[in-house]
């Protein structure tokens, strides 16, 4: 916007600039002409009263050198009364326009080589007609006009370079709002719940900052009651996870009664975190810092040792690959622990006993990618699964699995996508980019590692 009112300026300055500063310079020139010709009539005027008196060519000539032209005025008179034609000075006008000018009785000019001469008629005491030949080079008719030109045109870029200025420091007034505005758009955009910005600029900005601010404070309200909401609605599970607890350390021991118990645990941590996290002033939405993540290997082989025990009562077959050396993920343990948990957790519940699955992880130069696949049916609308996933949710799931999934990816730069595997049923493809600001290769392929049979337990 700002520009755009500098160039406007700019054009219709320039415009109004030319039709007033051409027409001056031609009406400069003209003037400048014409004060020539007056010089030169002056002249001859200076010579007329000598011409009534005599005719003698001494006399004659003293008076042209009092009027101090040199060779730039010239007499001529004509023969008759006895007398002989006498021309006096350089004579530069044809002797046709000498007669014609004597003929017409008036003064006339005419252009000749250097310049324009003035012939000026006058009576003599015999009755005839004398002219009086003023020459005006062209020097003395632009004299001046190159010096008004320039102050014209510098009087025109200075009012050009002036209304830009103007025109800038209006645009200045009216963009620095709207950029303030869109940065407090851009910084409430980013979790910044106290970005307000200042109602300044002209009355249309005044008032969407108004709105701004308005809008910032709901947000912020309506956050703040979505916090209170989901901390007393986490709350709440303390009591039946109380319980769970206390049937737990009735269970005795055994592999399925530890499992139990742990199982218990990690759900009290994890409503312990939901409670603080909601109680917080600020939503955790900052991206992992540098030197943040966790070894996802390390994570994958930990939540598998986990579900193993599961699929040994399932009778299921599952594999783990890639994990062999560390793989560093921008991603917090606890978040991509969760995260595997949801899609494994999807595995058991909606595929048959002793169905196959199995994790991969293969580790690139800018992104990690992880695949849990399955042996199961499979999904016939992948589109929709991960609709679900944004939180609609349907057909007996909460769509909470997928969609933690896919923010957590989304976090780092990456996505999720689902497909079929090559186990015959259902692959999830994680992509975790290990640089946020690399653009997204969706459509990168990688290289299924062979190693890591299908383990029977």
């Amino acid at each position: 916007m700002r520009w755009a009112l500098v160039k406007v300026c700019l054009a219709v300055t320039t415009m109004v600039v030319v039709a007033f500063a051409v027409p001056l310079g031609l009406v400069i020139k003209e003037m400048a002409r014409d004060r020539a010709f007056s010089n030169a009539e002056r002249k001859a005027a200076a010579i007329a009263p000598a011409l009534s008196i005599t005719t003698d060519r001494d006399q004659l000539e003293r008076v042209v050198a009092s009027a101090g032209s040199g060779d730039g005025i010239a007499v001529h008179i004509p023969a008759g009364g006895g007398t002989k034609a006498v021309d006096m000075g350089r004579r530069r006008a044809t002797a046709e326009d000498i007669a014609a000018t004597r003929g017409l009785g008036r003064a006339s000019t005419t252009e000749v080589p250097g310049g324009s001469t003035l012939l000026q008629p006058t009576a003599l005491s015999s009755g005839d007609i004398a002219v009086v030949e003023v020459y005006v080079p062209d020097a003395e008719m632009t004299h001046g006009v190159g010096t008004a030109w320039a102050v014209l045109a510098a009087v025109g870029v200075a009012l050009i370079v002036g209304s830009v200025a103007v025109a800038d420091r209006l645009g200045v007034r009216m963009v620095r709002p709207a950029q303030r505005l869109a940065e407090g758009a851009h910084e409430l955009g980013e979790g910044k719940l106290g970005a307000r910005v200042p109602e300044e600029g002209p009355t249309e900005l005044r008032l969407a900052s108004a709105a701004f601010n308005s809008m910032a404070d709901q947000v912020v309200q309506l956050l703040a009651n979505e916090r209170e909401l989901a901390a007393d609605l986490s709350h709440r599970l303390r009591t039946p996870l109380t319980v769970l607890r206390l049937n737990a350390a009735s269970l005795g021991e055994g592999p399925a009664a530890e499992q139990t118990r742990t199982a218990v645990a990690q759900l009290e941590r994890e409503v312990d975190t939901i409670i603080r996290t909601a109680r917080e002033a600020k939503p955790q939405t900052a991206a992992a810092g540098p030197g943040a993540g966790c070894d996802a290997a390390e994570v994958v082989r930990e939540r598998m040792a986990f579900w193993s025990a599961l699929a040994e009562d399932e009778d299921r077959k599952w594999r783990v690959a890639g994990t062999e050396r560390p793989v560093r993920i921008p991603v917090a343990r606890a978040d991509l622990a969760a995260a595997l948990d949801a899609l494994l957790g999807n595995v058991f519940r909606h595929t048959p006993e002793g169905t196959a699955f199995a994790v991969d992880v293969h580790n690139g130069e800018d992104a990690v990618i992880v695949l849990v696949s399955d042996a199961g049916p499979g999904i016939l609308d992948p589109e929709a699964a991960m609709a679900r996933g944004r939180g609609s949710g349907s057909d007996g799931s909460t769509g909470l699995g997928l969609d933690i999934v896919r923010r957590l990816a989304e976090e780092t730069g990456g996505d999720v996508r689902i497909g079929a595997s090559v186990l015959g049923g259902t692959e999830v493809r994680i992509w975790f980019q290990l640089d946020a600001r690399a653009p997204v290769r969706r459509g990168h392929r990688v290289r299924r590692r062979r190693s890591g049979r299908l383990a029977s337990t």
